[in-house]
């Protein structure tokens, strides 16, 4: 499941999709139309930031604006920093991978079908981009 955190940063990611012809946009802003509470926020957009996905102007007409063109940042990325591992199960994960303590890979049922279900996201979610948020 996506964590709250996630779902805040795709909202406001999208919000910035949106308005990306506008300017750099304010975090009230953000915060107001998609009711994300402010703390909250101010802490997914510096993180966004850090990951040069997002960029900031300080002083007058200042705010947060997408610093790589939304067409180009997958969705995976996003879940992938914000959420961690698109893995069920750590065993899966393509990036955050760690054995399972009780687990043999060889012969687990529950790791291949699991397996099959992180393909099948990620061949979504690496073709999907912040372009597709926004209607």
């Amino acid at each position: 499941m996506l964590s709250k955190k996630s779902q805040y940063a795709f909202k406001a990611l999208s919000f910035l999709v949106e308005k990306r012809n506008e300017g750099p946009i304010l975090i009230s802003e953000i915060a107001e139309h998609k009711r994300i509470p402010l703390k909250f926020l101010e802490n997914i957009l510096l993180e966004l930031k850090k990951a040069d996905i997002l960029d900031s102007k300080k002083g007058k007409g200042g705010g947060y604006f997408l610093k790589e063109n939304p067409e180009n940042v997958k969705l995976a990325k996003i879940i992938r920093l914000v959420n961690g591992p698109i893995a069920m199960l750590p065993c899966v994960s393509l990036n955050f991978y760690e054995k399972c303590e009780d687990c043999n890979e060889d012969h687990c049922g529950l790791h291949d079908v699991l397996i099959e279900v992180r393909d099948a996201s990620l061949n979504i979610l690496e073709k999907k981009t912040l372009m597709d948020l926004v209607d």
